[in-house]
């Protein structure tokens, strides 16, 4: 197989894989058979066993859809100044809802039960990703633009607290909207990071069409 042929298939194969992330976040995959992930990737079965030759190889591809995507979050432009901080935190702070509305706690429970070393890449995966928020945290602390609170805890929170307040469940019982929690917790999190004198780096307005393109998006998934 030549380079462009190589190109192409793994094209398909992305392509493919796309088409069954949706269902497979939002139900797991204990339960798929070859031929669901057929049907939910929209072709025949012979179709599909030319791009996968069993369901761990397909797990294995999802996997490797978020590894790729995590490498890919990066938090332009870098520098020390109001600008360049705001834009990063803005970006910081899309990239993170993103992240936890797209990996759902049912994928990652099934991959630990099923295939551990692959659930241990995405963790690694993970990891780094943490890593790079937290070393701009501490930019932000370190060139007095932040407030002086441990930056693993932000991470934590990130992490944590978004994965509960952009559930259904969470919405639904406390009647609000997804729109109206992210607007809170934007506040809430700008409040808690920048100083008072710095909080001309961050134009609320920017946030609107972030914020839309996430309600939007999500809203989809459902």
């Amino acid at each position: 197989m030549n380079a462009r042929q190589e190109n192409s298939q793994l094209l398909t194969k992305t392509k493919l894989l796309k088409r069954l992330n949706p269902y497979v976040m939002k139900d797991g995959f204990q339960s798929l058979r070859m031929d669901d992930i057929a049907k939910y990737m929209d072709v025949s079965r012979a179709t599909m066993y030319k791009y996968f030759s069993s369901k761990e190889e397909v797990v294995e591809g999802i996997v490797g859809l978020y590894e790729d995507y995590i490498k890919e979050l990066v938090l332009q432009p870098a520098g020390r100044d109001d600008l360049a901080i705001g834009e990063r935190f803005l970006k910081l702070f899309e990239q993170s809802i993103l992240l936890v509305g797209n990996m759902t706690d049912v994928f990652q429970k099934d991959l630990q039960a099923a295939y551990p070393d692959l659930h241990e890449r995405l963790m690694e995966a993970l990891h780094g990703r943490d890593q790079e928020a937290a070393a701009f945290y501490r930019e932000g602390i370190d060139s007095g633009y932040f407030n002086p609170v441990n930056e693993k805890l932000i991470v934590l929170q990130d992490n944590l607290l978004l994965r509960e307040i952009v559930d259904a469940k969470y919405l639904l019982l406390n009647g609000v909207s997804l729109e109206q929690i992210l607007h809170d917790y934007f506040s809430f999190k700008k409040t808690l990071l920048f100083k008072p004198e710095h909080m001309a780096a961050i134009d609320d307005a920017r946030i609107e069409p972030v914020i839309d393109y996430i309600v939007k998006k999500f809203n989809r998934m459902l």
